[in-house]
């Protein structure tokens, strides 16, 4: 079936996960997930499974466990954005979807930065946007390295 007979129904299932991630962004640019809001939930949970921390040792580690906060949820935020191209545009190479998923993750992620300045306990740094980056492209590395492995795929190259 071509993507131009498909249904309303289709398209809500194909980019519902990019809005959703959308929202999760959005929700977690606000202040409320400032380091000031997070630090205490995040250094209980860090206890519950490591052990107690002295303050000073926090002070280091909780910038690391926010940068890896990053990393992880815009690599899944590349993912979505993939797995959407993927389906709208089926007969596009997975460089294609890739490099449009890479386009939109980058813009997400700059809005991202950029409202993130006008927040008075939000930093803004170009830095984070590379982290979100890296995140994005290591989940679609691991997405082709996935399904290249599948079945079909290798029929298809032999």
């Amino acid at each position: 079936m071509s993507n131009s007979v498909r249904g309303a129904r289709y398209w809500i299932r194909v980019w519902w996960p990019v809005v959703f991630m959308g929202a999760v962004i959005a929700l977690e640019s606000t202040e409320t997930f400032g380091a000031d809001n997070t630090s205490g939930p995040l250094r209980f949970v860090y206890q519950a499974l490591f052990g107690h921390v002295t303050d000073a040792r926090w002070d280091v580690i909780h910038p690391y466990i926010r940068k890896c906060g990053h990393f992880i949820g815009y690599g899944l935020v590349g993912l979505s954005w993939l797995r959407a191209w993927r389906k709208t545009r089926p007969n596009h190479s997975f460089l294609n979807h890739a490099v449009l998923a890479m386009i939109a993750t980058a813009l997400v992620a700059s809005a991202d930065e950029f409202h993130q300045s006008f927040l008075p306990n939000r930093t803004s740094s170009p830095w984070d946007v590379l982290i979100d980056c890296s995140g994005a492209l290591a989940m679609m590395l691991l997405a082709y390295a996935v399904t290249s492995m599948r079945p079909e795929q290798a029929a298809k190259a032999a």
